[in-house]
């Protein structure tokens, strides 16, 4: 029987604490296997940020207890809870894969929005199934280090304008923001929650708190009556009024705001992952040609696609559901064409998000098969470049396959091998890459 206070200490922002709840819970669930054909390959944990607070951990339990087959992290800057989700997925026989999300400047792509809405010239960009997190005096290291340092510095200029624009709800970024993760690596969102807490804090009382958020928001007392029961709601007008283009503590990014696409892709590929283009909804002017967009960043290194495919579809208007359907039609053409494994996933980055996609729905189980496969080969890779040296765009996989579609194929079936324990990861790393190779080419050979 399953004990709610085991599931509640996965969240702990203490590790010991988190791994001991997720070997209880493993013992006390029993021999759960995978049910479904389905995966989540694009969750945040709270090491950026998770609506629901989850963990690593949490979040290979949740993939783990709805019988998922496969499940991928994806954090903002940071690679903290890789070893954790790699050590979680073991424990409870989950495929898995960490992949890396920020926002990088586009300079081709300069003049108008491409992914990060009201932000011209900027992109969200991906560094898809890191094997390892580079040891820190390693240039690849030290290029992670700058990752988390842009972003803490980004956040903390918000904090002061924001600070200096609504006195009342102040906030420290040390005290108020930063606690809100276990390592210190706060996003927007945080910031928002910060000053959300902070508020309920200085204005106590339903009547007080309505009046301030009512000034603050411009909107009647009565709507924000009903936001301040709706959090979800209130996070993103909030958000919306302090932190995106027109609000209070909104500036425009610069051309040094943000690394650039080529910097950031070829850090990427300097750890050993996949350098992976990221798709919104197609509405942008900067993603109105799929194709001529993904020639550029290949072109520039990118190897993969994500998508979060549940903003593409799932819309109660019929016309704007109409267009982002055929928009996604178009870049899951244009990938497939080009060999581009695509990851997707549901974030979990917002309250009201489904935990998976529905991929045998109306709409999205046109794409199954093809999804399936990029998650497979996402996990294939993190196996070959964490034991065998043999990441998908590095120099041993580009000479054995010019054809990437051979190569998808290699790396797909080495995914879609059953999940690893402990002791068979043990086994590989005293093998050694060489051998551990031949393992993996005779394993699948064998299946």
């Amino acid at each position: 029987m399953i004990k709610e206070e085991n599931v509640t200490l996965l969240d702990d922002f203490d590790a010991v604490q988190r791994s001991e709840a997720l070997r209880v819970l493993t013992m006390e669930a029993g021999g759960l296997s995978a049910i479904s054909e389905n995966v989540n390959m694009h969750m945040h944990s709270f090491f950026s940020y998770n609506a629901e607070g989850w963990s690593p951990s949490h979040l290979v339990w949740g993939a783990h207890a709805a019988g998922l087959c496969g499940a991928g992290l994806c954090d903002f800057d940071v690679l903290d809870g890789l070893e954790e989700f790699f050590a979680a997925g073991r424990m409870v026989g989950l495929r898995t894969a960490v992949h890396l999300e920020t926002r990088a400047y586009f300079p081709e792509y300069a003049s108008g929005d491409i992914s990060s809405p009201g932000e011209a010239g900027v992109t969200y960009i991906m560094g898809g199934a890191f094997p390892s997190v580079p040891a820190s005096d390693s240039e690849a290291g030290r290029g992670l280090s700058l990752l988390r340092a842009g972003a803490r510095a980004r956040n903390e200029a918000l904090v002061n304008r924001l600070n200096a624009a609504v006195p009342d709800i102040a906030v420290d970024y040390a005290l108020d923001v930063e606690t809100l993760t276990p390592s210190g690596n706060a996003t927007e969102r945080h910031i928002i929650t910060a000053y959300i807490n902070r508020a309920a804090h200085v204005f106590e009382g339903e009547e007080r708190l309505s009046a301030f958020w009512s000034k603050l928001l411009e909107r009647p007392e009565a709507s924000v009556a009903l936001l301040l029961n709706d959090r979800p709601s209130l996070e993103e007008a909030v958000r919306s009024r302090l932190a995106k283009r027109g609000g209070l503590g909104y500036v425009a990014p610069s051309e040094e705001t943000f690394p650039t696409v080529d910097a950031f892709l070829s850090w990427v590929a300097s750890c050993d992952a996949i350098p992976m283009i990221t798709w919104l909804d197609g509405t942008s002017a900067g993603e109105s040609n799929p194709h001529e967009m993904c020639e550029c960043l290949c072109s520039k290194g990118a190897a993969a696609l994500n998508i979060v495919p549940d903003r593409n579809w799932n819309i109660s208007d019929p016309a704007t559901r109409a267009t982002k359907i055929a928009n996604l039609k178009a870049v899951v053409a244009v990938a497939v064409e080009r060999g581009l494994p695509i990851n997707i996933g549901t974030e979990m980055n917002k309250l009201g998000l489904p935990f998976v996609d529905d991929l045998s729905g109306e709409v999205l189980g046109a794409f199954k098969d093809v999804f399936l496969s990029g998650a497979r080969i996402m996990v294939g890779h993190t196996l070959l470049a964490r034991y065998a040296a043999f990441p998908y765009t590095g120099g041993g996989a580009a000479s054995e396959w010019s054809d990437r579609f051979a190569r998808n194929r290699f790396f797909e079936r080495v995914g879609g091998l059953t999940a690893l324990s402990d002791r068979q990861s043990e086994y590989l790393i005293e093998m050694g890459p060489e051998r551990a190779l031949s393992w993996f080419r005779d394993t699948i050979e064998a299946s």
